[in-house]
């Protein structure tokens, strides 16, 4: 897990670029998630390893999981406890000059649609009136555009945002408050349009392998995915904090190709001795995305995908642990 925790983190040379040219301490919001804790650790390395170790990196969420709050305090990150939902706790937070926001909900959407929209509209707000005068890397999802035909390019930053669902349709919403308080308030953003990042105790892969493993059927409906490797979508995150505009600069991120879910389930199966099982039928349209622009600017991702297969793989039989958040990647009509 330590070995894991320090590849995921391992600051890239973009990286170092960016915060050798940005001023100042960096503070995430919503820092205790999936991503959250990697990203806070490369941040922290980075500062380290370009000689400004007194500059801050300052990890701030509930803190739920007390173990995690310790982890990254013994890695020398700064942690806040905050409900970011009470505009009182937020007003006590630091105004430092970059700003990752990472907060967000995506779980419970069927059941709970109210909570998800004020995770999802009612924290940007409060936390963009906060930082009025920072930088900020709002994190987001490629889920804020309707599915694509599968003979096209994919989704790019100028499709129109025209999602299925009460949660696709609440990031576009944070998207929106956002960009009216950036307006507001000439506060420089970019929207960082994430799917799917792929870590070995989460993520699309993940998912795919342990149905594999378990012989539980792996639905094809969605036919086809797209990822990219944790510590790639950490570095780009953290690089977008040079790409900062008004109005906000939206940025794909993911992996160049997409890639069969059948077909990576085969893969899985020849790795993990198991027959895969299927349900459903591939539909003509999925979740897509041309993420051209982001290579343009951070270069190719620094892990292939069939690194990826097999590292999960290994994973896998070696019994590593999950953290037990499916991505739900093949749900067709944005029900979470």
């Amino acid at each position: 897990m330590d070995q894991l925790e320090d590849e995921l983190s391992c600051p890239t040379p973009g990286v170092l670029a960016t915060l050798r040219e940005i001023d100042g301490d960096v503070i995430i919001l919503g820092a205790g998630g999936k991503m959250g804790p990697t990203l806070a650790r490369m941040v922290r390395r980075g500062f380290d390893e370009i000689g400004q170790s007194g500059r801050k990196a300052i990890a701030v969420s509930r803190y739920s999981n007390a173990h995690a709050k310790l982890a990254l305090n013994q890695a020398g990150v700064e942690t806040i406890s905050c409900d970011l939902l009470s505009r009182e706790s937020v007003q006590l937070l630091p105004k430092v000059p970059n700003v990752i926001y990472m907060a967000g909900q995506k779980f419970g959407t069927s059941n709970q649609p109210e909570l998800t929209w004020a995770m999802n509209t009612l924290i940007p707000a409060i936390a963009a009136e906060h930082f009025t005068k920072s930088r900020i890397v709002v994190f987001s999802t490629g889920c804020v555009y309707p599915f694509m035909p599968m003979d096209g390019r994919g989704a790019a930053e100028e499709t129109p945002l025209l999602p299925p669902g009460d949660y696709a349709n609440s990031c576009v919403g944070r998207e929106r408050i956002f960009s009216y308080y950036s307006s507001l308030h000439h506060t420089p953003m970019a929207m960082f349009r994430l799917c799917y990042s792929i870590d070995l105790r989460y993520g699309v892969l993940h998912d795919i392998a342990q149905k594999v493993a378990q012989r539980i059927p792996v639905d094809v409906s969605m036919g086809w995915v797209q990822g990219i490797w944790q510590r790639d979508a950490n570095a780009r995150a953290i690089e977008s904090l040079r790409h900062t505009t008004c109005p906000p600069t939206p940025l794909n991120v993911t992996g160049r190709e997409r890639h069969s879910v059948r077909d990576i389930a085969m893969q899985f199966g020849k790795l993990l001795g198991v027959e895969p099982q299927f349900v459903g039928t591939e539909e003509s349209k999925a979740w897509i995305w041309d993420a051209s622009r982001s290579y343009t600017l951070f270069g190719p991702p620094t892990v292939e995908w069939k690194a990826m297969i097999e590292a999960t793989a290994h994973w896998m039989q070696c019994g590593g642990p999950s953290l037990g958040k499916p991505t739900h990647f093949e749900v067709t009509d944005g029900t979470f």
